[in-house]
Order: C-alpha cells, then sequence, then structure tokens
C-alpha cells in the first residue's frame, strides 16, 4: 500500500529458518487468495442480485493477487541459493514489482466494492469513489517512490516520501470510516455487526502497511547486506507485514462483507435485493 516496488540488489543473508519462513508465508497467501477466489465465484448467487457484483469483485481481487503472490514468491527463491547452510544472495535481484502492481489494480476495485455495499445514490457514489480512488493512487505512488530508495545515505528522503504517502491515506481512512459508520447505522442487528467487524477489519489490516514501511526505512533494515543475518530482521518483517495485511484487506475483509450482503439478503426474504 505504501509502495513495495522495492529492488533488493543487495539482499542480506539469510538463515535457513528466515529464508523459509518468508517462502512459506508467499506459499500460504497465494493459496489463501486462491482458497478466497473459490469461495467467492461459487458464492456469488447466494446473495442478493443487486449485491452479486461486489462478491464478483472481491473474487477478481483475490485472483489477482494470487497470481502476484505467486510470482514474488518465484522472485523470492530466484534471489536466493544455498550454500554452507544459509542462504546467499544469488546475483538475481528480487523485485517486489508484482506487489506494487496489484496494489494499482485491486485498490479501486476493493474502493469500488465498498461504494457498491453502502447503497448511495449514483451521483455522490461516483464523486466518492473519484476521490478515493486518486488518494489512493497517491498514496501508492508516493510509497513506491520512497520504497526503492534502499541506500542508508537516503534513509531520510526515504522517510519523507513514506510521510507524503501518509496524507492520503490518512484521508482515505477517514472518509470510509466516515461513509461506513453512516451506513452501520441503518442496520439491523447481524449486518450491523457483520459490517462493524469488516470496517474494523479493513482499517486495521491497511495500518499495518506504514508500519512495515517503517520496519523497512530503519537503518539496520536499509543495509542489511553488509550485517548479514543478524540485521536481515528489517527485510523480513516487511515481507511478513505486507503479506499479512493483504491477505487480511482482501480475502478477510471480503468474506465479512460476504456474510454482510447475504445477511441482507435473509433480511429482505428474496434473493433479489430491492432497488
Amino acid at each position: 500500500m505504501f509502495g513495495c516496488a522495492q529492488i533488493l540488489g543487495s539482499l542480506p543473508s539469510l538463515t535457513h529458518f528466515q529464508y523459509q519462513l518468508v517462502d512459506q508465508v508467499f506459499l500460504y497467501s497465494a493459496l489463501s487468495f486462491a482458497a478466497a477466489s473459490l469461495f467467492f465465484f461459487t458464492m456469488r448467487k447466494s446473495v442478493g442480485a443487486n449485491y452479486r457484483p461486489v462478491i464478483v469483485i472481491f473474487g477478481v481481487v483475490v485472483s489477482i493477487a494470487c497470481y502476484h503472490y505467486t510470482m514474488i514468491r518465484k522472485g523470492w527463491q530466484n534471489a536466493f541459493e544455498l550454500r554452507d547452510n544459509a542462504y546467499e544472495p544469488s546475483g538475481v535481484p528480487f523485485n517486489d514489482f508484482y506487489r506494487y502492481a496489484d496494489w494499482i489494480l485491486t485498490v479501486p476495485l476493493l474502493l469500488v466494492a465498498l461504494v457498491v455495499v453502502m447503497r448511495l445514490t449514483r451521483p455522490k457514489a461516483s464523486l466518492l469513489l473519484t476521490k478515493l480512488v486518486i488518494a489512493s493512487t497517491v498514496m501508492i505512488a508516493c510509497g513506491y517512490r520512497g520504497e526503492i530508495i534502499s541506500s542508508p545515505e537516503s534513509q531520510g528522503v526515504r522517510i519523507i516520501w513514506g510521510l507524503a504517502a501518509c496524507i492520503p491515506f490518512a484521508y482515505v481512512i477517514f472518509v470510509l470510516w466516515k461513509e461506513l459508520s453512516a451506513v452501520l447505522v441503518r442496520q439491523a442487528t447481524t449486518a450491523k455487526f457483520l459490517l462493524s467487524a469488516a470496517r474494523w477489519v479493513f482499517v486495521t489490516s491497511w495500518f499495518v502497511y506504514p508500519v512495515a514501511f517503517a520496519m523497512g526505512s530503519t537503518p539496520n533494515a536499509m543495509s542489511a547486506a553488509s550485517r548479514g543475518t543478524e540485521a536481515a530482521g528489517g527485510v523480513i518483517s516487511l515481507q511478513i507485514c505486507y503479506a499479512i495485511a493483504d491477505v487480511a484487506s482482501k480475502a478477510a475483509f471480503g468474506t465479512l462483507i460476504y456474510f454482510f450482503v447475504r445477511a441482507k439478503t435473509r433480511a429482505n426474504g428474496s434473493d433479489s435485493l430491492p432497488q
């Protein structure tokens, strides 16, 4: 979210555990997205007709994420080779561009799904979506610009770009929280509980991104290659935190939204929701 198109041309040495930990996180993230994709596309007809596009959108989002995490894992594996019981850089740069590409594609789709769930009037929905997409694009662009800075001497510049990304980030979070709060007051008990849970999962998972960005901005993380396996924690933490946040903000959040619109469908007593 804050941009992770980091090209780690000078990767640190990793212990067997460190390497396998990240590799398995990538693997299970991809599998989680694959399972979520199957769930959304299979269950889309179990909700009201007006909400089916939302479930299809989530299916597309997690399908895109599954592909990108498969490619991220492949890049991770190509970037290291086992030597003397440690994983050393192979000389092939680890390019996180796939995660950046994923965010560029999936964040606008997530915002579209959220706006549809809110059931706003068309003019208000169009204006809100335009503002959110522009803000999220600026957020990702600023984060990306900071993330590709890996030189310890340029740590200050990286932090400046990260702070710049925080401005549209805060705007998106504030607007979504406000709009979803307005929707919540109109819901029945079950639907209200599910939407509230979805809102908290979404906001909490998004806050992981700046935390992970900060972990990757420490002097140790930015100069991990020269410090060996002891200083690889920043790189590992960044990758794992981004993966967890992605699964939560896409698969877990989408699942809660599914159960929310399913509750709305049952409350209306029909498979087709009123216009």
